[in-house]
């Protein structure tokens, strides 16, 4: 790729390194900005949106040539133009002509692979296809019953020691706990799996070992419901008319699996911190002026889980945001600088509500098919978590909050919270919070909770749907061993206001 830029220097001609501390450390030939040494990539961002507009020239390691592109239009005009922009890497130039090594550490998100992710065309519609049909057998309401469960699992861990890290203790977990029963292998979540995933993502000296260790349970998944289907997408996908082979069955759970974790497991993260750290953000919450969901859809376009995604490239000689593109050059989705663009949004942190357009699971051909599943998790998890410890605390300054921040993504390494500890909750149960001490006539937390004093379910036990759920006006003091509800016993007359058509419509939605 040889971008247009407003330097007179060519990016060819090599300038002197810049001493460290310099103003101009992380440029390199021609002056153009090596986005894997960027401090802050939001401030580059912003730097190049001033300097080269909508789209700007850029190095990644080794001093690779590419485009990014910071405008949200432009972005969505990429994506949309397959005619135009494909996701074949092969047809890079910098690729082509050896100036990208195989050892390039950029080269697990970019080398091509036959999958969905880089087909095109009728190969795309046979493989995604197949993909989104065994998605589309997904029961939410369902999802969202396993996923309050296997909250309440995770929380059960730690709820009675008033102390935790909710990154390694909930936020990495619950998303590979739901994808795993999603899939139709809830036998193989634990540690290991969820390690293998991180180790993956970080690109680590033994990122290989543990691609191998996910690929060997999805195929031995994959033999199984070959021959014992059961309603789980694994079997849905292999029933699906494109015909996939074993291989190419177990390639695309891997997409899913390890996509769907890494977007929710940071979705959750950056949720749960911004409720933490701005008042504002949780005042509005606990008011009612914003729903979890809609809290989800804020942290999309303020720190979406991917800040961009590797790779476009052009087919073909074309213009994009003023600059002209030749055939063979590389363009990475700039979802996160898409999502600042000022001409979509009037500030950095301008509130959102509402506005579904943010490019965090991207957009045309290629936009994430799994996305609802990630948005269940983010909303189910963040919901009950926040009602399970209604006066969780940062337990550290801010500032001391550690991230790991690439190119693609930036994640949160640890969120150290407090709490007032409280008893074990029957995963299978809504969960309660004890009421504010100030106004008991109010809980801590309100998040559209079910009103209190609804009927008993038929059921006189609690069954695998979960539906023996117990009064949550039953406040539970710490260490106190809570109420057991006599299923079989309805409310006294008059107890408790009956339930509303609203509230009956948000359990149904919630799937209570």
């Amino acid at each position: 790729m040889t971008p247009e830029h407003d330097s007179p220097t060519g990016p060819d001609d090599l300038a002197p390194a810049p001493p460290p501390g310099c103003p101009a450390h992380g440029t390199g030939p021609g002056g153009l900005h090596r986005l894997h040494e960027a401090r802050d990539l939001r401030v580059l961002y912003e730097q190049l949106r001033e300097q080269y507009g909508p789209v700007a020239p850029v190095l990644l390691h080794d001093d690779v040539p590419m485009w990014v592109v910071l405008g949200h239009a432009e972005n969505l005009h990429m994506v949309s133009s397959p005619s135009q922009f494909t996701k074949d890497s092969r047809i890079w130039t910098p690729l082509g002509d050896g100036t990208v090594k195989p050892d390039h550490p950029l080269m697990p998100h970019i080398a091509w692979q036959p999958i969905c992710a880089h087909a095109e065309g009728e190969e795309l519609r046979r493989l995604r296809g197949a993909v989104q049909g065994a998605l589309e057998f997904i029961d939410f309401r369902a999802l969202r019953r396993h996923i309050g469960r296997a909250t309440q699992r995770l929380v059960n861990r730690f709820c009675e020691t008033g102390r935790a890290d909710l990154v390694a203790r909930f936020t990495e977990h619950l998303p590979m706990a739901v994808m795993c029963q999603v899939l139709g292998m809830p036998e193989e979540y634990n540690d290991r799996i969820v390690q293998a995933a991180r180790d993956m993502l970080k690109g680590t000296e033994t990122a290989i070992a543990s691609n191998e260790y996910i690929m060997d349970c999805l195929l031995r998944l994959t033999v199984r419901r070959r021959s014992r289907p059961e309603d789980d997408l694994t079997s849905h996908l292999i029933d699906q008319p494109a015909g996939l082979t074993d291989e190419e069955v177990g390639q695309h759970l891997r997409v899913v699996l390890i996509g769907t974790y890494e977007a929710s497991a940071n979705l959750l993260a950056n949720t749960v911190r911004r409720v933490l750290t701005e008042p504002g953000f949780r005042a509005q919450l606990n008011g009612g002026q914003m729903t979890v969901p809609e809290a989800v859809e804020q942290s999309l376009w303020d720190e979406p889980p991917f800040s961009t995604i590797f790779g476009y490239f052009a087919k073909q000689e074309t213009e994009l945001g003023g600059r002209r593109i030749r055939r063979g050059d590389g363009l990475l989705l700039g979802i996160a600088p898409g999502n600042a663009d000022p001409r979509v949004r009037p500030g950095p942190t301008a509130d959102m509500q509402g506005n579904r357009s943010h490019l965090a699971f991207g957009g045309g051909p290629h936009e994430c098919p799994g996305q609802d599943v990630g948005r269940a998790i983010a909303d189910v998890g963040v919901d009950m978590l926040l009602t399970r410890l209604p006066d969780v605390r940062l337990d550290c300054e801010e500032t001391e909050l550690r991230w790991t921040e690439s190119i693609a993504s930036r994640h949160l390494l640890e969120l150290p919270v407090r709490f007032t500890p409280r008893p074990q909750q029957d995963e299978r149960s809504k969960p309660s919070h004890t009421p504010h001490p100030v106004e008991p006539s109010r809980p801590e937390w309100e998040i559209g909770s079910a009103t209190a004093g609804r009927r008993p379910e038929r059921s006189p036990e609690p069954s695998a749907t979960g539906s023996a759920v117990p009064d949550p006006s039953a406040a539970v003091e710490p260490g106190v061993a809570p109420a057991v509800e006599d299923p079989h016993l309805a409310p006294a007359a008059g107890a408790a206001r009956p339930q509303g058509a609203w509230q009956r419509l948000l359990r149904w939605w919630r799937g209570y």
